[in-house]
């Protein structure tokens, strides 16, 4: 029987992929579970309408993330922190504390999509490489500074 699956199905298939599966496992398991739909003729012409819509998504979306990524290449994040006498951190800094600051910015990241190898343990600039949907990816500049400015802030002004 050929069937319509309307969501990821492990070891089977991808939503919206036509599949040919056994009489009993479509009319028992697929089909009762609301995971698949017999492909009929109205059912295939649904499909088309549907792929046309999840294409137009795909291009909106590819277009937000494509303006979210020239905004955010190069941008620099300054993180501050309470620092001991010796200069070390109080606290590690690490991708959900990057994301919670880029939030603050106006800049919607997934933590996961930080790529950090190990959470910054001491100040100064620091490249964070982020990595968007549709395998696009940038790169930031984190800025950790104690409380109250680094030493070099502190000589500048």
């Amino acid at each position: 029987m050929k069937v319509i699956l309307l969501q990821d199905i492990e070891n089977l298939g991808k939503k919206y992929e036509i599949k040919e599966v056994k009489d009993g496992y479509a009319r028992n398991f697929l089909l009762p579970g609301k995971m698949a739909r017999a492909a009929t003729r109205q059912a295939l012409k649904w499909l088309g309408d549907q792929k046309e819509v999840i294409e137009k998504e795909a291009v909106e979306d590819l277009a937000k993330v494509q303006a979210l990524a020239s905004a955010m290449d190069g941008l620099e994040v300054s993180i501050s922190v309470k620092i001991g006498e010796e200069g070390q951190l109080f606290e590690s800094i690490n991708s959900q504390k990057i994301a919670e600051k880029l939030k603050e910015m106006g800049f919607e990241v997934k933590k996961s999509q930080i790529l950090l190898e190990n959470p910054i343990k001491e100040t100064g600039e620091f490249p964070v490489k982020i990595n968007l949907d549709h395998n696009l990816e940038v790169e930031i500049k984190a800025i950790i500074a104690g409380e109250g400015g680094t030493k070099e802030e502190k000589e500048e002004e």
